[in-house]
C-alpha cells in the first residue's frame, strides 16, 4: 500500500484582534513561537531527569506525563525549529524505552498501565513522523512504536467482552477489571498511525479491530460520544462510565482521521471523523465558556488533579494533526485553537517567567492557583498546535502536493509533514507555493 501524506493547504482563519498578558497575536507565527517558547521553557523547568543522579525521562508525579511532555516538545521543535530541548528529550525517550526497547523499563515495569505504555509508543511514532533527530546506535523511533504496538496487541483480552484492552497490565493493580477508552483509544490511534507511516496491513487491520470492538461499548455512533470505561464483571453490558474527557476523544478522533487518510477518504472513516469532531468541539469548546477549550468534567468544579490538567495538551496536538491528515477539517479546528490560545495567553503570571498557571482559560479573571507541569505542557501544546497553519510544505520533496477528491491529504514518497499555509479571510485568498 502506498503511504500517503498530507499535501494540503490549511487556512489561517481570522478571528479578531488579540491583546493578552503576553501580547499574543494568533495570526503572527513569530508571536505564537514566542508564546510556545515561553511555555516550553516553563514546562521543562519541572523536568529534572537530565540532572546528575536523576532518572532520565521521569517526571515527579505520573510516569506517563513524561511521554506527553516529550511528545509536546517534539512537536514544539517541529513547528518552531527550536532544538534547545532535543538532547533532554532524546535521552529521556531512549532511557525509558528500557532494555527491550518497548517502554517497560525496570524503573516502571511493576506499576505501569497499558495506557501509560501506549502514550510512550505514541510519542515514539510522533518522533518518527516528524523526523526527530535519532541516535545511530539506538533503535529507530518507528521501531520503538512498533514494539509497544506488539506488546499491546498481545494483551488483547477475549476472556471477557469479546475483546478489548484492559486499563491495567497486572491483576494486582486497581482498575484491572476495567476496559477503558484511554487504553483502547490509544491502541486504536497507534495502530492507525503505524498504518499511515508504514503502509503495513497488519496495523490497519488492528485499527479496524479496535474500532469495531469499541463501537457500542465505548463509542456511541448515534451521538458520537465516548464513554470512559466499561466493566468486565458485567461482560461490559450496560456498565459504561460516561465521564467526558478530552484525552479520550483525542485518541479516537485522531485515529479515525488517520484511517480516513490511509483509506483515501473512506466513507466509514469520514463519518467517524466528522461525528467525533462535532461532539468534541461542542463538548469541550462550549459557547457559554467563550468557545475556549475546557476540561468540562472537572474545571468548573475545581477538581482537576495534576494528571487531568495535562489532558488538554493531548487534544490540542491531536487537533493539529487531524487538520493535516484530514485537511477539510481545518476550517472548523483552527478557529477553536486560535480562540483557546488567545484565552490561555491571558492567564500567564506577571513574574519574570510568565508561567501559565491558569486552567480555566475561558475566564476573564485569573484562576492561577498552583503552577504545575500539566498546565505548562497544555499551554505549550496549544500554542504549538496553532503553528500548524503556518508550517510550510516540504520543499525538498519531488512529489506534488494536493488533497485528493475525497479531501484526504496525500503525499507519495515522503514521510515528513508537508503543510502549505493559506490565508483565508475577507481580505484575500492566497496560496503560498513552496
Amino acid at each position: 500500500m502506498k503511504v500517503r501524506w498530507l499535501k494540503s493547504a490549511l487556512p489561517v482563519v481570522l478571528t479578531g484582534t488579540v491583546v493578552s498578558a503576553i501580547n499574543l497575536d494568533v495570526h503572527n507565527d513569530q508571536s505564537l513561537k514566542d508564546a510556545a517558547a515561553n511555555a516550553s521553557y516553563n514546562a521543562m523547568t519541572y523536568y529534572k531527569g537530565n540532572q546528575t543522579g536523576r532518572t532520565p525521562g521521569k517526571l515527579p508525579d505520573d510516569w506517563w506525563q513524561g511521554a506527553i511532555l516529550f511528545d509536546t516538545m517534539i512537536r514544539y521543535w517541529h513547528f518552531t525549529g527550536d532544538g534547545s530541548n532535543n538532547a533532554a528529550v532524546s535521552q529521556g525517550m531512549y532511557h525509558q524505552a528500557g532494555d527491550d526497547s518497548d517502554y517497560m523499563s525496570s524503573d516502571s515495569r511493576a506499576h505501569i498501565s497499558n495506557v501509560d505504555q501506549a502514550y510512550w509508543g505514541l510519542a515514539a511514532i510522533t518522533a518518527a513522523e516528524l523526523d526527530f533527530p535519532a541516535e545511530s546506535k539506538q533503535p529507530a523511533w518507528a521501531d520503538l512504536a512498533q514494539n509497544v504496538f506488539d506488546k499491546l496487541v498481545y494483551r488483547w483480552d477475549k476472556s471477557s467482552c469479546k475483546g478489548g484492552l484492559r486499563w491495567q497490565i497486572w491483576p494486582y493493580q486497581a482498575g484491572y477489571t476495567k476496559k477503558t477508552a484511554s487504553a483502547n483509544g490509544a491502541l486504536f490511534q497507534l495502530s492507525a498511525r503505524l498504518a499511515h507511516y508504514t503502509g503495513n496491513k497488519t496495523h490497519s487491520d488492528w485499527a479496524e479491530t479496535v474500532w469495531h470492538w469499541s463501537k457500542g461499548l465505548l463509542v456511541d455512533e448515534k451521538e458520537w460520544k465516548v464513554a470512559d470505561n466499561v466493566a468486565n464483571e458485567l461482560n461490559c453490558n450496560g456498565s459504561s462510565e460516561n465521564t467526558q474527557w478530552t484525552a479520550n476523544y483525542a485518541m479516537y478522533l485522531g485515529g479515525a482521521a488517520y484511517m480516513y487518510n490511509v483509506t483515501d477518504g473512506q466513507k466509514k472513516w469520514k463519518e467517524g471523523t466528522d461525528g467525533l469532531l462535532n461532539t468534541t468541539l461542542q463538548t469541550f469548546f462550549p459557547k457559554k465558556r467563550n468557545g475556549a477549550m475546557s476540561e468540562v468534567a472537572c474545571e468548573v468544579s475545581g477538581t482537576c488533579d495534576p494528571s487531568m490538567q495535562t489532558y488538554k495538551a493531548i487534544l490540542s496536538s491531536n487537533l493539529a494533526s487531524i487538520a493535516q491528515v484530514a485537511p477539510y477539517t481545518a476550517e472548523e479546528i483552527l478557529p477553536k485553537l486560535q480562540d483557546s490560545a488567545t484565552a490561555a495567553a491571558k492567564h500567564s503570571t506577571e513574574d519574570k517567567d510568565n508561567s501559565f498557571c491558569g486552567l480555566q482559560w475561558y475566564e476573564s479573571w485569573d484562576d492561577v492557583g498552583r503552577c504545575n507541569v500539566g498546565k505548562q505542557i497544555s499551554a505549550t501544546s496549544l500554542f504549538s498546535a496553532n503553528l500548524v497553519a503556518f508550517k510550510d510544505g516540504n520543499n525538498n520533496s519531488t512529489t506534488s502536493a494536493a488533497a485528493d477528491e475525497n479531501g484526504a491529504g496525500t503525499m507519495g514518497g515522503t514521510r515528513s509533514w508537508a503543510v502549505t499555509a493559506v490565508v483565508v479571510g475577507v481580505v484575500s485568498l492566497m496560496e503560498l507555493v513552496g
